[in-house]
């Protein structure tokens, strides 16, 4: 049986001031700091163990991995990083309050941006301040696809390719995967490896710093699913 396992990064300090995140680099919060080490201590207790490490390039997620492999004393593990799993984009709404923008665009149009399958927030133009264009971390990207909002459908048609030519064959070849990222890009690899609607998959929710454990046959069927600390 080949394990793979989720964590949604720690609790960042944008989670703790309610604003929207999406690709800015934000760190984690003290108690997200926290979050990741249990989720290691987990893992650990457990018993475990990994082959490959994958993880976005948003410090956030970067230090949950890191935190979680080092309680799990498996921090020499190879370590793949890609803009791939990045967070959801939330275009011009990045960095706003996220009661602020409700109070001022009304409860059921930020409900829309957030949850809505398949509509776009905002956009964030390629010339704007914080426009991902002009962060070097995505300088090898061809500027057509960095984006300047997303929804969660977008989100999963990025992240699908680095599953299907990454992440899904090291599992076929019997490899333990550890995937630590964020709330949307791991729900959209949720709903892909668990064929969820795309209504169903609006109510799935992400706890921070929450091992999420599948075992997968050689077929990569789901043969169980557990949430470590439940």
């Amino acid at each position: 049986m080949t394990k793979l396992v989720f964590i949604r990064h720690g609790q960042s300090k944008w989670n703790l001031s309610n604003q929207f995140t999406g690709w800015v680099d934000v760190d984690l919060s003290e108690k997200g700091v926290e979050e990741a080490k249990n989720a290691g201590r987990l893992i650990k207790e457990a018993g475990l163990q990994f082959d490959q490490a994958y993880t976005s390039v948003l410090t956030r997620a970067i230090k949950t991995l890191h935190y979680a492999l080092e309680e799990s004393d498996q921090l020499w593990i190879p370590e793949t990083k890609t803009w791939r799993l990045n967070e959801r984009h939330y275009g011009a709404l990045q960095g706003l309050n996220k009661k602020e923008t409700a109070e001022k665009y009304g409860d059921e149009q930020v409900h829309i941006w957030r949850r809505s399958y398949d509509t776009l927030p905002p956009l964030l133009s390629a010339d704007d301040e914080g426009s991902a264009a002009k962060d070097r971390r995505y300088a090898d990207l061809d500027p057509r696809i960095i984006p300047g909002g997303e929804n969660l459908k977008v989100t999963l048609e990025r992240v699908i390719p680095f599953w299907e030519d990454e992440i899904a064959p090291k599992l076929l070849d019997g490899k333990n995967v550890i995937i630590a990222a964020h709330g949307n890009s791991l729900r959209a690899l949720t709903k892909y490896i668990e064929n969820i609607s795309d209504a169903d998959i609006m109510d799935l929710e992400m706890a921070t710093g929450e091992p999420v454990v599948y075992d997968l046959d050689e077929k990569l069927n789901i043969v169980s699913k557990t949430k470590l600390g439940k």
